[in-house]
Protein backbone atom coordinates (compact mmCIF):
# COMPACT_ATOMS: atom_id res chain seq x y z
CA UNK A 1 0.00 0.00 0.00
CA UNK A 2 1.41 3.70 -1.21
CA UNK A 3 1.80 6.30 1.46
CA UNK A 4 -0.51 9.76 1.12
CA UNK A 5 1.89 12.29 1.94
CA UNK A 6 0.20 14.17 4.96
CA UNK A 7 0.37 17.51 2.96
CA UNK A 8 -2.15 16.00 0.40
CA UNK A 9 -4.44 14.98 3.04
CA UNK A 10 -4.11 18.10 4.57
CA UNK A 11 -4.95 19.99 1.39
CA UNK A 12 -7.60 17.83 0.18
CA UNK A 13 -9.47 18.33 3.56
CA UNK A 14 -8.55 21.97 2.92
CA UNK A 15 -9.80 22.36 0.04
CA UNK A 16 -13.23 19.98 1.43
CA UNK A 17 -13.66 22.31 3.97
CA UNK A 18 -13.71 25.47 1.75
CA UNK A 19 -16.41 23.51 -0.66
CA UNK A 20 -18.52 22.91 2.08
CA UNK A 21 -18.41 26.10 3.37
CA UNK A 22 -18.56 27.81 -0.10
CA UNK A 23 -21.88 25.58 -0.22
CA UNK A 24 -23.37 26.32 3.29
CA UNK A 25 -22.61 29.83 2.12
CA UNK A 26 -24.53 29.82 -1.35
CA UNK A 27 -27.29 27.90 0.74
CA UNK A 28 -27.42 30.52 3.15
CA UNK A 29 -27.41 33.12 1.08
CA UNK A 30 -30.14 31.88 -1.11
CA UNK A 31 -32.18 31.53 1.57
CA UNK A 32 -31.72 34.93 2.32
CA UNK A 33 -32.68 35.83 -1.01
CA UNK A 34 -35.70 33.62 -0.52
CA UNK A 35 -36.48 35.55 2.55
CA UNK A 36 -36.25 38.89 1.01
CA UNK A 37 -37.80 38.03 -1.79
CA UNK A 38 -40.72 36.93 0.10
CA UNK A 39 -40.60 39.82 2.65
CA UNK A 40 -40.81 42.42 -0.66
CA UNK A 41 -43.71 40.78 -1.96
CA UNK A 42 -45.82 40.36 1.44
CA UNK A 43 -44.96 44.28 1.82
CA UNK A 44 -45.92 44.56 -1.62
CA UNK A 45 -48.85 43.19 -1.22
CA UNK A 46 -49.55 45.14 1.65
CA UNK A 47 -49.17 48.40 0.35
CA UNK A 48 -51.53 47.00 -2.46
CA UNK A 49 -53.93 46.22 0.01
CA UNK A 50 -53.54 49.92 2.46
CA UNK A 51 -54.43 51.93 -1.12
CA UNK A 52 -57.51 49.96 -2.03
CA UNK A 53 -58.46 50.14 1.31
CA UNK A 54 -57.90 54.06 0.98
CA UNK A 55 -59.94 54.35 -1.98
CA UNK A 56 -62.53 52.46 -0.68
CA UNK A 57 -62.59 54.67 2.38
CA UNK A 58 -62.77 57.58 -0.81
CA UNK A 59 -65.50 56.41 -2.44
CA UNK A 60 -67.44 55.84 0.93
CA UNK A 61 -66.71 59.72 1.94
CA UNK A 62 -67.95 60.70 -1.50
CA UNK A 63 -70.82 58.16 -2.12
CA UNK A 64 -72.04 59.80 2.00
CA UNK A 65 -71.23 63.60 0.75
CA UNK A 66 -73.47 62.63 -2.74
CA UNK A 67 -76.08 60.99 -0.64
CA UNK A 68 -76.37 64.16 1.61
CA UNK A 69 -75.97 66.36 -1.25
CA UNK A 70 -79.34 64.31 -2.82
CA UNK A 71 -81.51 64.54 0.73
CA UNK A 72 -80.86 68.06 0.86
CA UNK A 73 -81.91 68.49 -3.09
CA UNK A 74 -85.29 65.72 -2.48
CA UNK A 75 -86.31 67.84 1.21
CA UNK A 76 -85.89 71.19 -0.93
CA UNK A 77 -88.42 69.56 -3.56
CA UNK A 78 -90.61 68.34 -1.23
CA UNK A 79 -90.86 72.14 0.64
CA UNK A 80 -91.47 73.55 -3.41
CA UNK A 81 -94.47 71.17 -3.59
CA UNK A 82 -95.90 71.93 -0.57
CA UNK A 83 -95.75 75.36 -0.83
CA UNK A 84 -97.18 74.97 -4.57
CA UNK A 85 -99.97 72.99 -3.44
CA UNK A 86 -100.60 75.00 -0.45
CA UNK A 87 -100.75 77.99 -2.81
CA UNK A 88 -103.22 76.53 -5.00
CA UNK A 89 -105.28 75.06 -2.19
CA UNK A 90 -105.43 78.64 -1.01
CA UNK A 91 -106.05 79.72 -4.40
CA UNK A 92 -108.86 77.27 -4.72
CA UNK A 93 -110.50 78.63 -1.41
CA UNK A 94 -110.08 82.55 -2.27
CA UNK A 95 -111.92 81.01 -5.82
CA UNK A 96 -114.51 79.57 -3.84
CA UNK A 97 -115.31 82.53 -1.34
CA UNK A 98 -115.17 84.45 -4.22
CA UNK A 99 -117.91 82.34 -6.09
CA UNK A 100 -119.85 82.28 -2.84
CA UNK A 101 -120.19 85.93 -2.39
CA UNK A 102 -120.91 86.24 -6.19
CA UNK A 103 -123.87 83.90 -5.35
CA UNK A 104 -124.87 85.50 -2.71
CA UNK A 105 -125.24 89.11 -4.20
CA UNK A 106 -126.85 87.90 -7.06
CA UNK A 107 -129.99 86.35 -4.71
CA UNK A 108 -130.19 89.29 -2.87
CA UNK A 109 -130.37 91.28 -6.04
CA UNK A 110 -133.06 88.94 -7.17
CA UNK A 111 -134.87 89.52 -3.90
CA UNK A 112 -134.99 93.19 -3.95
Amino acid sequence: MKKIPLTFITAAYTAFTIISLSLSALLITSCDERKATINAQAEATKNAIDKEKAAVEESAVQAKKQTDINANIDKANIEANNTVDQAQLDAEKAKADAAATAEKARLDALKK
